[in-house]
């Protein structure tokens, strides 16, 4: 196969096993969304779902947020992992929204990817997921699976990121980066994985997968 008839294989599978998709962190707004994605590093999706009800039960807006220190922020969302960071992360981020923004997130990369803790794939994800706007959140899963099938390089997030723009429409990356996310979970982990077993490496996977 070439290499957008793969990715064509890839899409159609994705939907089949996946006809409906939403985001798996819970939130109301932008706001709450852009917090559980930065408490999201290196944290599973689960953990951060136990752990924002209680962090937003004390304060859901930037207004509320400042007025918390920062080590409040950091003794309710230890169980997620670099606290610390996290925590000055949150409250500064919030900061600059209520300075600079009128208290509501931006809605752009540039604006976005220069609050502190909000890198390119936070950024991406509350554009696409808060905004609607067209982004292909590229995360370890994603990039993972992406060489996996050889659709990409694997030599670096970036490139992988731009190579399935390219082969994937603008108006699937939303759906589509999600169901890898979830497929990348189910059935093309990390550690453990049977490429004969997998509905999609057994087809398309890497030589390297096999040997």
């Amino acid at each position: 196969m070439t290499r957008p008839e793969k990715a064509a294989f890839v899409s159609r599978t994705l939907a089949e096993l996946y006809p409906r998709t939403s985001i798996p962190l819970d939130h109301a707004d932008p706001y709450t969304l852009l917090v559980a994605v930065v408490l999201s590093a290196q944290c599973t999706d689960k953990k951060v779902n136990e752990i924002t009800p209680l962090l937003f039960a004390k304060a859901r807006t930037p207004q509320q947020m400042v007025k918390l220190s920062v080590q409040e922020i950091e003794d309710i969302i230890r169980p997620c992992g670099l606290a610390p960071a996290k925590a000055k992360g949150i409250h500064g981020l919030s900061e600059i929204i209520l300075k600079k923004h009128v208290g509501k997130v931006p809605d752009t990369m540039e604006e976005l990817e220069a609050l502190p803790s909000v890198g390119h794939k936070t950024a991406s994800v509350v554009m696409v997921q808060a905004f609607g706007v067209p982004a292909f959140p590229v995360d370890t899963h994603i990039h993972r699976l992406a060489w996996r099938w050889t659709l990409s390089t694997g030599k670096s997030v970036e490139k992988t990121e731009a190579d399935l723009k390219k082969l994937f429409p603008e108006k699937d990356w939303a759906d589509l980066h999600l169901r890898i996310i979830y497929f990348g979970r189910e059935y093309c982990p990390a550690k453990g994985h049977d490429p004969r077993k997998c509905p999609i490496c057994s087809v398309i996977g890497r030589k390297e997968l096999f040997d």
